[in-house]
């Protein structure tokens, strides 16, 4: 997920580089030199004026972190602990929203899914735990470091590790790869596209404040809907609000619903039993 690059030279324009003391200081070193951030070194975030976000190490790993007093807490990506933790071990298997979207309990054969608007990654290493092997897209540079940072943590754990193999993270633009690809090229194409705010009350959420500044929102997704159909195997799903209006172009032919998102699904052909 990105905006388009005039755009992303915008939001990076309101980032910088930070660490604590504990901080890795090479790891912020290459950012600053791949992505062109100014580097504060070491500082405190509530004590930072001149920016309003900082893409921040600390002893807990890469984070981005809005910057100020009375700022939410950090935003990283953690497979390990927290609520993916939780829901590595409770998350309930294939009766989750998003694995019967993809259609897991429906076969038995180890799918090999694309997702195509990784973001932190979350959607991804469900499906990866319950046994598909996954390929993982972020064309935003910023959200992409967040990734690797976490990818990188969870293998170095006993438990986690067996599901990070299964997890390749690519860089650089999905739909360039969609668009390239041969027909059924991957079995199933995951999209969970930034969509145009309406809903006030989704901004209490910390990643979402962060994410608006950051990523903003994907006007691509219908070309990359497109772009899936094109080189799937079985199905594309979409990740929507649930009172969301489709992505325009082709209508899905069977939508997954939960409480507050829904899943559109867009098959090519049935999946198969074994």
């Amino acid at each position: 997920m990105a905006p388009a690059t005039s755009d992303l030279d915008k939001k990076l324009a309101e980032l910088a580089l930070g660490r604590s003391p504990l901080g890795d200081a090479a790891l912020t070193a290459s950012l600053r030199d791949t992505l062109g951030l100014p580097d504060l070194g070491v500082v405190r975030p509530k004590d930072v004026r001149d920016c309003a976000v900082l893409l921040y190490s600390d002893d807990q790993g890469l984070c981005l972190q809005i910057t100020g007093k009375g700022a939410p807490g950090p935003v990283r990506v953690d497979f390990v602990a927290g609520k993916m933790g939780y829901r590595r071990e409770h998350g309930g298997g294939v009766g989750q929203l998003v694995a019967k979207a993809v259609g897991l309990q429906k076969t038995r054969a180890a799918l090999h899914v694309l997702d195509a608007t990784a973001g932190l990654g979350q959607d991804a290493f469900v499906l990866a735990s319950l046994g598909c092997t996954v390929t993982l897209f972020e064309r935003n540079p910023v959200i992409h470091a967040l990734l690797a940072d976490g990818l990188a943590r969870a293998a170095l754990n006993v438990d986690c590790a067996p599901i990070i193999r299964r997890m390749t993270l690519k860089s650089g633009s999905s739909i360039k790869w969609l668009a390239e690809a041969d027909p059924e090229s991957v079995d199933v194409v995951y999209l969970d596209p930034m969509f145009p705010h309406r809903d006030k009350s989704a901004l209490v959420k910390k990643e979402m404040q962060v994410f608006r500044r950051i990523v903003g929102d994907d006007d691509d997704s219908a070309e990359l809907l497109h772009a899936a159909l094109k080189c799937v195997r079985y199905r594309v799903v979409v990740k929507r609000p649930r009172k969301a209006p489709a992505i325009e172009g082709t209508a899905p032919a069977t939508v997954v619903e939960g409480k507050s998102s829904r899943y559109d699904i867009y098959p090519v052909k049935a999946l198969p039993a074994q």
